[in-house]
């Protein structure tokens, strides 16, 4: 191998200027030191015979072992499509584009008749890598300093060119022109399309307004459902709705035991009583009286409408009455009925396993249902008759079978708890169950206690007491109101079956 001229350091390529080429900015390959080759490591490690250079042919090419194998020609679509313009020799040129002129500073890459400026460089490589398309990036002004364009107009923006302003008003009265006409049209068809509408028909309203005299049903609910207030309690394990009854000035309510019970069952309940006109007040209870099923509870309130008591005792069967209270928490509830019966014991379990309730009450057909329970049963005079307590059902529902407790021993079981807090009924102390004959029936004495009434009375085990005082016993529980009926220490006349015979003992009732 030859070796470079050593005067710059710089090998001149023949025919190339090399201030052109840059071959003055190379330095020239260093001589090469080539030690002595073992000919056995040359036989097994050199190349093959007929290879001279690095760059060997593919297997199958013809030509010199230096020639490169270029891919088929590419199909003429392909290269209508995607190759060179006709007349280019590079790509990614940009329109326009002028080569660069060459300098010391600038390094010839690209060439046509000349070789490259960079001896190193092997000629037979296929890809060349060049300068980017773009040599010069314009630096973008400021927006402040940016002229704005051009502003479209409203005819442009509606339309996308520029209309006349005539033009524009002559096209907006043409289109409400013909809506207008599209509109009568409508109008018209849809007037005619329909024999039985007519938009000129005027309902005339009924003069006189609903006649409401006094003593009717609206007259007395309106007198009487502002004394008749909501019981809510809620607790951490209980809550629920019943109804109660405003008896007196000082705030005092009369209701059902069983309504109240629950919430003095759970520390953590709290009792509310909810006016018609929405006023809230919290209740605390005064006093109950579980075996009646009666209680008394107390709120501050400011002059709360108060009901007045009638005298059930004078009631008759089919008397209209009416029930007012808050059933399945629908307050202010107003049902009308009759009484169906009168003096029908009733009897229920007690509350958490409480004393057996049993009270004398009024049967109605007027609809009561859960929630009614102590509120009132008033007459056609809007005087309270009773106290809704129960109803007997087979669905859950009302089915026309309501009582309510007696008016008159609400008004006296509410004095004594408003009075005392509590209340005691005269007892005969004695156990006794319901037995019936064919020719007679009544409450037959199942044992007695020493010391009691009935004991004292000679009353024994076996009788069957059919009436007290002047009030026939059919069976237990209208033993137990009959009695009820008379004062603790009174003396009342008892008739009793006695081995087919009947007697009469006089006893002196107790306190239970």
């Amino acid at each position: 191998m030859s070796q470079p001229e050593q005067g710059n350091g710089q090998t001149p390529v023949s025919g190339v200027d090399s201030a052109t080429s840059g071959a003055h900015l190379r330095l020239a390959p260093r001589p090469l030191d080539r030690p002595r080759v073992d000919p056995t490591q040359a036989a097994t490690f050199g190349r093959p015979r007929g290879v001279d250079g690095a760059f060997a042919g593919r297997p199958g090419s013809t030509g010199s072992p230096r020639s490169v194998a270029l891919a088929p020609p590419a199909p003429e679509s392909l290269a209508t499509a995607f190759g060179r313009p006709a007349g280019g020799e590079l790509l990614q040129r940009p329109p326009g584009h002028q080569p660069l002129d060459a300098s010391p500073e600038v390094d010839a890459v690209f060439w046509a008749d000349r070789p490259a400026g960079d001896p190193w460089r092997d000629p037979g490589a296929s890809a060349v890598i060049g300068p980017p398309a773009v040599t010069e990036q314009s630096t973008p002004r400021p927006d402040d300093e940016q002229e704005p364009g051009p502003r479209l107009s409203v005819p442009e923006l509606l339309f996308g060119r520029r209309v006349q302003p005539l033009g524009l008003v002559l096209f907006l009265v043409a289109a409400l022109l013909v809506g207008t006409a599209g509109g009568l049209v409508g109008w018209l068809i849809g007037r005619a399309g329909n024999p039985l509408t007519d938009a000129e028909v005027t309902l005339s309203p009924v003069a006189p307004g609903k006649e409401r005299p006094a003593g009717s049903v609206s007259d007395i609910a309106k007198r009487v459902t502002p004394g008749v207030v909501s019981i809510e309690f809620k607790g951490a394990n209980v809550s629920g709705v019943g109804s109660g009854v405003v008896v007196d000035g000082g705030g005092y309510v009369l209701t059902n035991d069983h309504v109240v019970a629950p919430a003095t069952q759970d520390s953590s309940a709290k009792l509310t009583a909810v006016f018609t006109d929405g006023t809230r007040a919290e209740a605390r209870i005064v006093g109950r009286d579980p075996k009646t099923d009666l209680a008394v509870i107390k709120v501050e309130v400011t002059n709360p409408t108060v009901i007045q008591f009638g005298d059930s005792d004078q009631l008759q069967v089919g008397d209209v009455v009416i029930a007012i209270g808050s059933p399945l928490q629908l307050s202010n509830t107003v049902t009308e009925g009759i009484v169906s019966a009168l003096n029908r014991p009733v009897t229920a379990p007690g509350e958490g396993g409480g004393p057996q309730v049993t009270y004398d009450a009024i049967q109605t057909d007027a609809a009561i249902n859960p929630g009614n329970s102590g509120g009132a049963l008033v007459d056609s005079s809007g005087s309270l008759v009773g106290i809704n307590s129960s109803i007997r059902t087979e669905t859950g529902g009302s089915v026309g079978l309501g009582f309510a407790i007696s008016g008159n021993y609400a008004r006296a079981i509410s004095e004594a708890l408003i009075r005392d807090g509590e209340v005691k009924h005269a007892d005969m102390n004695v156990n006794v169950k319901s037995v019936s004959a064919e020719t007679s029936e009544g409450a037959q004495v199942q044992n007695v206690p020493e010391g009691g009434a009935a004991a004292a009375a000679g009353v024994e085990e076996g009788d069957v007491i059919t009436k007290v005082g002047d009030r026939m016993v059919r069976n237990a529980a209208e033993l137990t109101v009959a009695v009820r009926e008379h004062e603790i220490g009174e003396t009342v006349p008892v008739v009793l079956a006695r081995q087919g015979r009947q007697l009469t003992v006089q006893v002196t009732l107790q306190s239970d």
